[in-house]
């Protein structure tokens, strides 16, 4: 078998009007689907992101998809791939819309990130996928 690769990231939040918000207007995420009080979906190249409310998903689907119950409390994470000066970019957005960077900082092994909280409290990060050994 080949090694997999990961298709789907979920965050949990349950305001999904603010998630909404910033993961569409503030991120410019494409928005692929969305069930009113139940999730938001996001296409990106060759993943997905797709946030819940862990209110509603803590109790299967009962529609035609018989998706089990899940859910999570607290803060998640989620890592955007991003170059050096689209950190730069990052940073900028986020200074114009108020949105405080939690850190900033250069990895001891190489790569920069920068970290900042989506309305749920989730932490959102950005970083050069070096800090990984990856080359973008």
């Amino acid at each position: 078998m080949p090694t997999p690769s990961i298709l789907e990231t979920v965050l949990y939040a349950r305001d999904l009007a603010a998630a909404e918000d910033f993961y569409g207007r503030v991120l410019g995420l494409r928005l692929h689907a969305k069930a009113e009080n139940r999730h938001v979906f996001y296409k990106l190249e060759s993943q997905m992101l797709l946030i819940f409310n862990p209110d509603v998903t803590r109790t299967p689907s009962k529609g035609t998809l018989p998706v089990p119950a899940h859910g999570a409390t607290g803060e998640g994470h989620v890592c955007f791939a991003a170059t050096a000066p689209e950190l730069d970019g990052w940073r900028a957005v986020f200074a114009s819309l108020g949105i405080a960077i939690e850190a900033d900082f250069e990895w001891p092994g190489g790569g920069r990130s920068i970290y900042i909280r989506d309305p749920a409290g989730n932490s959102v990060e950005f970083a050069e996928p070096r800090i990984w050994g990856f080359h973008a």
